[in-house]
């Protein structure tokens, strides 16, 4: 009877240990792979991109023939689609002149609407 009584409460040890480590390392993982929140300035962005730039580099609602390049990871490639090396300077002037069939929209973002829209790219597009 001990011994039966033993082996229960064993497993039973074993089982709350086992879950125990099942749920930390749960919650950790979980930790990892969650998305961090958006700074206020990165919100803009989103939202700036989601106005202005979605339609053609991630809806093409607009039907376009050539599909604009897509923009999510951007500042992990070395060159923009044209080729030049991707830096802040250089998105910026693509945006505000325009490059190819992409129109310029200069005029249409101020300095802390830009420094939202680069701080946005910045994050992948999250």
């Amino acid at each position: 009877m001990r011994r039966a009584l033993a082996s229960v409460l064993w497993a039973t040890i074993r089982v709350t240990i086992l879950t125990g480590i099942a749920v930390s390392f749960g919650s950790s993982l979980v930790g990892c792979h969650s998305t961090p929140a958006l700074t206020p300035q990165e919100a803009e962005g989103k939202h700036l991109y989601e106005v202005r730039c979605a339609h053609c580099h991630q809806d093409n609602d607009l039907a376009l023939k050539k599909i604009p390049p897509d923009l999510h990871g951007i500042f992990e490639r070395k060159t923009l689609p044209s080729g030049i090396s991707v830096t802040d300077a250089a998105v910026r002037q693509n945006v505000l002149i325009g490059l190819g069939m992409m129109p310029g929209f200069a005029g249409r973002f101020d300095e802390e609407q830009m420094a939202a829209l680069l701080a946005y790219l910045h994050t992948g597009l999250r």
